[in-house]
């Protein structure tokens, strides 16, 4: 092989060209459009989303329709409380407002006995705006000679509730029991309570013991009757009931003889209340020391008969404000039927 010349330049060989494909650098890039996403595409994309959506729709829907029915509620109960108001408050309300004027024009004469209710007003107005003072030993106010006598009324009542109970329930099962001791209940009963007084005083030879059982003396009468009767009114079907699912005694007595002499009893129970209340304002005023009924007596040897009336008006309150928590005890317990 003669070699090259030095004029002409070297050659090298050609590699065979490759199949040609195109790069990727090379590619032109095309701008996106974003798509518009159907309500169709969308739930069909994420169901879940979809599902929040109705579930949140759903739920101010049933909001919207709660706050409807509230709004139609509220207004049968508005009406309700006006007629209330109108059937239950004004007419008292009115009543009073009447007594006290005729009070106030039969009282207001130079010559009357009795204050009018502006001058009583004027004369406690201290006793009123300041019934928790205390300056020692009986000089207290009218909240503590109230309560003094309330918790007299609680011991004596509670073991004439216990008592006249169980008495009543004996002599109402037993015919025994009932031919030997209403004899004697009907005697005991017509004695009146301050006839009792001295007999306890000299028995307990203390004065809060002596009052709790005028107290208790007083009101165990009428809840023994009531009881009795109750329980020998109880329907010939309940018993059977009981004979025929084998109720033992304490069963019998809490689930048949209970319930079904419990408007009785409670009848009872808001007698002996306010017989109570009576009978712990007419021992006060013999036995002395802090209550209502010392009170009233401490004020007319004071001759403040301004305090007396005042005195007067809080036993009435108290009597009723009594009077009304067994009825509405008793209402809740019958279930109605010892409303009276």
């Amino acid at each position: 092989m003669p070699p090259p010349s030095a004029s002409t330049p070297p050659t090298f060989p050609t590699p065979p060209p490759a199949a040609w494909r195109p790069s990727s650098t090379a590619r032109p890039s095309t701008p996106k459009i974003p798509r518009p996403i159907s309500t169709a595409s969308r739930s069909s994309a994420s169901p879940d989303l979809a599902r929040e959506g109705d579930i949140l729709m759903s739920s101010v829907q049933h909001s919207n329709t709660l706050a409807k029915t509230a709004t139609l509620r509220w207004a049968p109960d508005l009406a309700a409380i006006q007629q209330m108001l109108m059937q239950r408050v004004v007419p008292p309300v009115v009543i009073i407002a009447l007594l006290g004027a005729l009070w106030e024009l039969l009282c207001s004469s130079p010559g009357a006995a009795l204050p009018p209710p502006s001058q009583v007003l004027r004369d406690t107005w201290e006793l009123i705006v300041n019934p928790f003072y205390d300056y020692g030993g009986n000089d207290v106010g009218m909240a503590w000679q109230i309560l003094a006598s309330l918790e007299r009324v609680a011991y004596g009542y509670s073991l004439a509730v216990v008592a006249g109970i169980a008495l009543g329930v004996l002599v109402g099962q037993s015919t025994w029991a009932m031919r030997g001791l209403d004899p004697v209940f009907q005697v005991l009963r017509t004695v009146p309570p301050l006839a009792w007084l001295p007999i306890s005083l000299a028995g307990f030879q203390d004065s809060t013991p002596s009052a709790i059982f005028v107290i208790f003396i007083t009101a165990i009468w009428p809840i023994i009757i009531n009881t009795s009767v109750g329980i020998r009114n109880i329907p010939e079907d309940y018993r059977n009931v009981a004979r025929v699912l084998r109720l033992n005694g304490m069963e019998y007595f809490t689930r048949i003889m209970l319930p079904a002499a419990a408007p009785y009893i409670f009848s009872g129970l808001r007698i002996g209340v306010g017989l109570s209340w009576l009978a712990i304002v007419a021992a006060e005023m013999l036995i002395g020391g802090v209550g209502i009924g010392f009170f009233i007596w401490d004020a007319w040897n004071a001759s403040m008969i301004s305090d007396i009336v005042l005195a007067l008006v809080y036993v009435g309150i108290v009597g009723f404000i009594l009077d009304r928590m067994v009825a509405f005890i008793g209402n809740r317990v019958t279930r109605g039927t010892a409303q009276g």
